[in-house]
């Protein structure tokens, strides 16, 4: 399915069950190519293109004292956590639901910088200690300045 990204090389193939694998670059290993996981590997490829340093990526891993996953976290330099990324399949519309999902992991990994992507819409949320800002964009990284700015 196409979505709205540009255009990136995936390395596919199939199992000895027959179900196609998708090459993840950051857990360095082939996984299951599930709606969700197509989504993943596009916002993947996109912050790495938009200057996301790759050993900072981290994916798909226990939110600490939880059995709850995030998708993907960027760490800056000094380890703290500084975009959390929600994934969806494309057909799964972003609702409150997902946004009050992603608020439930930030009482757990407190993150200046969420993404929340279905693969057709992306929607930014800038936080600040009062307020939040929305961009329906996709962030760009300045290691100068260690922050995300909206794409132009």
């Amino acid at each position: 399915m196409q979505l709205n990204f540009e255009k990136f090389n995936f390395q596919l193939k199939s199992n000895n069950n027959g179900q196609k694998l998708i090459f993840d670059p950051i857990r360095q290993k082939h996984v299951v190519l599930t709606p969700e996981e197509w989504v993943r590997q596009h916002v993947i490829q996109q912050l790495i293109k938009n200057g996301f340093p790759v050993g900072r990526i981290s994916v798909e891993r226990t939110l600490p004292k939880t059995k709850k996953r995030y998708d993907l976290v960027f760490y800056d330099s000094l380890g703290q956590p500084k975009l959390l990324v929600e994934c969806k399949a494309p057909s799964v519309t972003i609702t409150q639901k997902t946004l009050s999902q992603v608020t439930s992991y930030i009482q757990h990994l407190d993150s200046p910088t969420i993404l929340i992507s279905n693969g057709i819409q992306h929607i930014t949320i800038l936080r600040t200690t009062d307020n939040f800002k929305i961009v329906n964009d996709f962030p760009y990284f300045s290691e100068e300045k260690n922050v995300f700015l909206p794409s132009d």
